[in-house]
């Protein structure tokens, strides 16, 4: 029994008009990499927070080394050398990374802190692992990435053992990713033993020893990845085949729709603009796709574009109509949409009920408030069932689920159902299948192409190289905050495109 290092048997979990977890059993072996593989809402998360110590089970037990444990709190989890990295992180933005590394765990000498010796074990940690993670930076200054290698800093400080990894590759660029599966094969060479939750199949392919599959909340099976391949896995976690390519008729642009004229938009971070006289623009009918490494503009740029900060210089036209001064509900009303990059800072109030998310933008409208200015409830509602249905998103207690309890894929499905059931004339989506399982992302596509094909303009800005190469018409690079090449997909291959992501090679120069 000892060859586990973890065995959950029999777990059950329940939640108001829900059951996440329905009896699930999983094994972890000893310096393996096993990855736990489902839908969004399957309650991949929720059985590793019940691990955690986050959540209490209803039914079942916890064994580690073959021996019954009790974990009724975070605390207890790390006593037992059981760390996690969480999907949406935890750490303090206003603290340095060191500060948040020590968090809990603290070294106090007459009540003062120690820190020189928690610096150097750091340094130490990051030197040994290649993280290149600077203790004294804030992390409201550091990339998205960074702060992943702060979480798993956090981790290895605390000298755990078995190491979560709940969808540890959603927010990172390619090169992070790979970096990021060479880290987790050394740690599991070292005898470590990783839970890896993903939804991204090639991934599991690539580090994983064996994958454990969820679906609605049940165990369907574990499988040697050996034995496997992604299109048995794919039908696993969702009951059907799923189409891998994303099929569209051939582009026939129109009038342009966006255009931006030398836009510069200020850095928070340095002296330098963060986007620095780009101008672009996106014709009905296409998908302009803006490809590039994390950090380098593209964020700045689609809050200059859509009004949540203000532009340095430059100009920004829908329909040639001037957007540039437009407050963010104007915008909204006069056609643009926006998938946020952070759905949970930009695109859901987390303690709002669904049904009320989903009319964020649109409540004060005659559909949805009477002329005396109440809601009209059960329009709402009704409203709120419908996309629910259509964009089939998962929640325990339907429209009045709050945001918050919901999964973060089926958080991204309610963003999106909102955004494009507007009717957009353009539609500006970011990182739009970040979360999301294949059943999802295959769904998602198909949404983008219809907006397309409808004669809409759609602007995405996407890390994933698959995507950018399989869903958009035109393809822009974007290097230190400068358009540097643009590209055909049918023309280019994702090595040429590395180099311009990369600042290797830029067009003209």
């Amino acid at each position: 029994m000892a060859d586990y290092a973890i065995e959950m048997l029999n777990i059950t979990k329940r939640f108001p008009g829900i059951i996440a977890n329905d009896n699930i059993t999983l094994q972890l072996k000893k310096g393996e990499i096993h990855a736990l593989l489902g839908e969004n809402g399957a309650g991949k998360s929720t059985l590793m927070s019940v691990l955690f110590g986050l959540y209490q089970p209803e039914e079942g037990e916890i064994h580690k080394d073959g021996r019954k444990v009790e974990i009724n709190n975070p605390n207890d989890a790390d006593a037992l050398g059981i760390g996690m990295v969480h999907q949406h992180f935890k750490l303090v933005e206003c603290f340095s990374v060191l500060d948040n590394i020590i968090l809990g765990v603290e070294t106090t000498k007459g009540g003062i802190l120690q820190k020189d010796e928690a610096r150097k074990k750091v340094l130490a940690l990051s030197e040994k692992y290649g993280f290149q993670v600077d203790p004294n930076a804030l992390i409201e200054d550091i990339t998205v990435g960074m702060q992943q290698r702060t979480e798993i800093l956090k981790m290895l400080y605390r000298d755990n053992e078995i190491l979560i990894f709940d969808e540890p590759t959603a927010v990172l660029t390619p090169q992070e990713i790979q970096e990021l599966m060479t880290i987790m094969k050394n740690l599991a060479a070292e005898g470590k033993s990783i839970l890896f939750i993903t939804h991204k199949l090639a991934e599991i392919m690539q580090v994983a020893d064996r994958c454990s599959v969820l679906r609605k909340g049940k165990y369907i099976g574990t499988v040697d990845i050996k034995d496997t391949t992604p299109e048995k896995l794919s039908a696993m976690m969702v009951g059907r085949d799923v189409n891998f390519v994303v099929e569209k008729k051939p582009v026939k642009p129109g009038k342009v729709i966006l255009d931006v004229q030398n836009m510069t938009v200020a850095s928070k971070r340095h002296k330098n603009n963060a986007v620095n006289g780009v101008s672009l623009n996106v014709r009905e009918g296409e998908i302009v796709c803006i490809a590039g490494i994390d950090g380098n503009g593209q964020t700045e740029f689609v809050y200059g574009l859509t009004g949540l900060e203000p532009l340095k210089e430059g100009k920004i036209t829908l329909h040639g109509e001037d957007f540039t001064q437009m407050p963010i509900r104007k915008r909204s009303i006069k056609g643009m949409s926006h998938i946020p990059e952070d759905r949970h800072k930009h695109g859901l109030v987390l303690d709002y009920s669904l049904e009320n998310n989903i009319v964020l933008q649109r409540y004060f409208e005659p559909q949805f408030t009477n002329k005396f200015g109440f809601l009209k409830k059960k329009e709402i509602r009704d409203y709120a069932n419908r996309l629910i249905e259509q964009y089939d998103v998962r929640s325990g207690q339907g429209p009045i689920t709050k945001a918050r309890s919901m999964s973060g894929g089926n958080q991204q499905k309610a963003i999106i159902a909102r955004e494009i059931d507007k009717n957009p004339e353009l539609l500006v989506a970011v990182q739009p299948t970040r979360g999301l399982d294949v059943g999802a992302i295959e769904y998602i596509h198909k949404q983008l192409v219809a907006q397309r094909d409808a004669g809409k303009g759609v602007l995405l800005v996407s890390l994933e190289l698959d995507e950018v190469m399989n869903v958009s018409d035109r393809i822009l690079v974007m290097y230190e905050g400068e358009i540097v090449g643009e590209f055909d997909p049918k023309e280019v291959t994702v090595e040429e495109l590395g180099l311009y992501m990369a600042g290797s090679k830029r067009k003209g120069a």
